[in-house]
C-alpha cells in the first residue's frame, strides 16, 4: 500500500464577507502546526468584512496576497495529502480547487459526527468531542483548522477503517457488474440469428 504524507487541514475564512470569498486561508499540519496563513486579496470588491464575525479589517487587505498566488500555494501544500476540514466543499470552492474524494476526510459528513442525519456546526462537535469552546466571538482559522484536526485525529482509526471497508464493499460490487456484464456480452454473442 502506497505510503500518504501525513494529513492538513484546511481552513479558508470565507463566509467573513457577503460573497463567498476568502480573505484569509489558513492550513495547519497534522500536529496543528500552521504551515501556511495568508490573507488574500478577493477577486471582487468586499461589501462588508463582517468584522465582528470574521475578526478581518479592511486594514488587513494591505498585506493581503493575490488569490492566484494563494490557490497556487494551497493546492502545492494539500495535494496527496488526507485533507481534513469542515464543510470541505465550500473551502475547495472559493479557491477554484478539487481534491480527490478518497482524500478528503470532513468533519461535517462523517456520519457518525451527524444528527439525526443532518450536519452540524464545527463549534458544537468541537465542544461535545474535544470539550473545548471555539467561534465565542469571532471565527478564527487557525483555531478552526487545529479543531477540525483534533476531532479527526481522535477518531482517525475508526474513520480510515470504514472508508476501507467502503473501498472493499464498492469494489466487490464493481467486479460483480462487470461479471455479469461479460456474461451478459458472451450470451449475446453466443446467440444465433436465422432470417428467412
Amino acid at each position: 500500500m502506497k505510503k500518504r504524507n501525513p494529513p492538513s487541514a484546511l481552513n479558508p475564512n470565507w463566509d467573513s464577507l457577503k460573497q463567498n470569498l476568502n480573505p484569509r486561508v489558513t492550513v495547519v499540519n497534522a500536529w496543528g502546526n500552521v504551515v501556511y496563513d495568508e490573507y488574500v486579496r478577493p477577486l471582487e470588491p468586499v461589501v462588508d468584512f463582517r468584522t465582528n464575525i470574521s475578526g478581518i479589517h479592511p486594514w488587513n487587505m494591505k498585506k493581503a496576497k493575490n488569490f492566484m498566488i494563494v490557490q497556487k500555494k494551497v493546492a502545492e501544500l494539500i495535494k496527496g495529502r488526507i485533507l481534513v476540514g469542515h464543510a470541505l466543499h465550500n473551502d475547495l470552492k472559493v479557491l477554484l480547487l478539487s481534491h480527490p474524494k478518497k482524500d478528503i476526510r470532513d468533519t461535517s459528513e462523517y456520519k457518525p459526527f451527524l444528527r439525526d442525519g443532518r450536519r452540524r456546526a464545527l463549534k458544537d462537535l468541537a465542544a461535545e468531542i474535544l470539550g473545548i469552546r471555539i467561534q465565542q466571538k469571532q471565527h478564527c482559522p487557525i483555531q478552526d483548522a487545529r479543531a477540525a484536526m483534533l476531532i479527526y485525529k481522535k477518531y482517525q482509526k475508526a474513520w480510515e477503517k470504514s472508508i476501507k471497508r467502503l473501498d472493499k464493499l464498492k469494489q466487490k460490487i464493481k467486479k460483480k457488474h462487470k461479471k455479469k456484464s461479460m456474461e451478459k456480452a458472451a450470451a449475446e454473442s453466443d446467440e444465433t440469428v436465422v432470417l428467412s
